[in-house]
């Protein structure tokens, strides 16, 4: 939105946008410039408090499932790891974006507001596609597969996904970059592809690896497809919306791209950090510290 960028310099915007925020603004309200239109940004704030209330607690118990099975590990632990402890970190923003917003009114805690933005801007997509790519390897090529699964090659490739993210957290926090939208758009269209592409490739291999006029599958290959074709419904249910909706802020007006479009882009974005969790634990057999008859209502909805 940078050629608005004169005659909204003192609008303060909703959470989420990559605007530039002149550094002479002082009031933050969530409601400043779409006062009459606060729909789309109450919605928004609705699913970030389902983050609060559910999306914590859900990846706490995640990383506590990873922890307890850290005897038998699987290769994709460290990505789902970082991704839960991401989402955690952007979940108790949330409250603090609150408290900003209507009591504290600070230009540095602002700043910290879009740094975490910045973060669950990149760190979901990215992780995800690196959980794809883990086991689009195990089922295409097994082989290789077994030859990189020293934990080494995981923690370089999440360095590289932590260096990324945090540059563009830090791009988005200073602001004022020309045409910085794009960068997000282009993210989420390039690791929606390559889930398209992944699962496809794993949906023509598996279908392969069935015995002549059978449906019988081998188990760690139907649990890898279980994981990629899950990821993908995030993909779609949670990425897609901002990316099909962002590439035409020309065809709308000002206000109603920033009171509309953006918060109600974001908001699905927002709550992938309670889907995700949610839907790593309804493909687990046992979750440990949890009963099944709560597990099945917590993942009911998934």
């Amino acid at each position: 939105m940078d050629t608005n960028v004169s005659s909204l310099s003192s609008t303060q915007f909703p959470p989420n946008t990559t605007a530039y925020i002149n550094a002479t603004v002082k009031h933050f309200s969530v409601f400043d410039g779409c006062d009459h239109q606060v729909e789309a940004i109450l919605f928004d704030l609705v699913l970030q408090c389902v983050n609060v209330f559910i999306g914590i607690p859900a990846n706490l118990l995640v990383i506590a499932v990873l922890i307890h099975n850290r005897k038998e590990p699987s290769t994709s632990d460290i990505y789902l790891g970082l991704l839960a402890f991401m989402d955690i970190y952007f979940g108790f923003m949330t409250p603090i974006s609150f408290l900003n917003l209507y009591i504290w009114e600070s230009k540095k805690v602002w700043s910290s507001i879009k740094f975490s933005y910045g973060v669950k801007d990149t760190s979901g997509p990215l992780f995800l596609s690196c959980i794809c790519l883990d086991r689009f390897v195990a089922v295409v090529f097994p082989i290789a597969f077994g030859q990189l699964k020293h934990v080494k090659y995981r923690l370089s490739l999440s360095v590289v996904v932590l260096g990324l993210t945090f540059a563009y957290s830090a791009a988005k926090m200073v602001g004022g970059l020309p045409n910085f939208e794009k960068v997000f758009t282009g993210e989420i269209l390039a690791t929606f592809t390559w889930m398209v592409v992944c699962n496809l490739s794993i949906l023509w291999v598996l279908k392969r690896s069935r015995g002549a006029g059978k449906d019988e599958m081998h188990p760690m290959k139907k649990k890898a497809f279980k994981m990629v074709l899950s990821i993908l419904c995030i993909i779609v249910f949670n990425y897609l919306p901002p990316v099909a909706l962002f590439p035409f802020e020309d065809h709308y007006s000002p206000d109603v791209f920033r009171c509309y479009v953006q918060p109600v882009g974001f908001a699905f974005l927002n709550v992938s950090s309670t889907i995700q969790p949610l839907v790593y634990l309804s493909r687990l057999e046992k979750v440990p510290f949890l009963s099944d008859a709560c597990i099945k209502k917590c993942t009911a909805c998934v």
